[in-house]
């Protein structure tokens, strides 16, 4: 049965999926890609972009492990690496910008040639991006049972389908709240983002060095 710290675990951890997802400030990118085509086409955009965002997410949570003991590499040195890419995306939120980490100039240049930006680059790496996926591995850690890994699968589809109702309704939210809103909102994601690197780093440090504790 899922323990109620868990259960807190994963409360954050949606909270900190849909902030490093943030696919509010996704919008002026998104829309700069695919304004020009018809309504439908955008619709069908955004849920296919959301069920890759889903897809990746949920792939993660039952591989992300796997991965990280093909590679030999231990948790506590991946929250640390992790914590460090989280920092440094939450650092170009706070700037209102986006990430080299997660979306370039060149991709942007190559997606506005695509026919179909759902999947690359909108869904990866401008959405589920590498910060994402580590956030994701780190905190999945915590799920050391088929049903707690079940439980952060579900989650991940909530906000899946809030990143499809964002994009969906990309435009009126981007009418209504303008750029200078869209900015604030990043702004208060990045620091949501910063303050869990931060704990990501510090965790990662404690467990390989035990003897900071003291």
């Amino acid at each position: 049965m899922t323990n109620i710290p868990l259960v807190t675990e994963q409360i954050k951890f949606l909270v900190g999926i849909f902030a490093i997802l943030n696919p509010l400030g996704a919008i002026p990118i998104y829309l700069s890609l695919i304004s020009d085509r018809r309504a439908e086409v955008m619709h069908h955009t955004a849920a296919k972009a959301a069920a890759a965002v889903a897809i990746i997410l949920i792939l993660t949570v039952w591989a992300g492990g796997a991965v990280l003991s093909f590679f030999g590499i231990g948790i506590p040195a991946f929250r640390i690496a992790g914590g460090l890419l989280v920092l440094m995306i939450a650092m170009a939120m706070f700037s209102a910008k986006t990430s080299m980490a997660r979306h370039t100039e060149e991709e942007q240049v190559e997606a506005q040639a695509k026919d179909d930006i759902a999947v690359v680059p909108l869904a990866i790496p401008l959405l589920a991006g590498p910060g994402a996926i580590s956030l994701t591995i780190v905190d999945a850690h915590q799920a050391t049972g088929l049903l707690d890994k079940v439980f952060f699968s579900l989650g991940i589809l909530v906000v899946a389908l809030l990143v499809w109702l964002v994009l969906r309704l990309a435009e009126p939210i981007g009418q209504r709240l303008g750029r200078g809103g869209i900015n604030i909102a990043t702004r208060v994601m990045g620091l949501i983002l910063a303050s869990m690197a931060i704990q990501f780093i510090a965790d990662g440090m404690l467990e390989l060095f035990p003897g900071l504790s003291g």
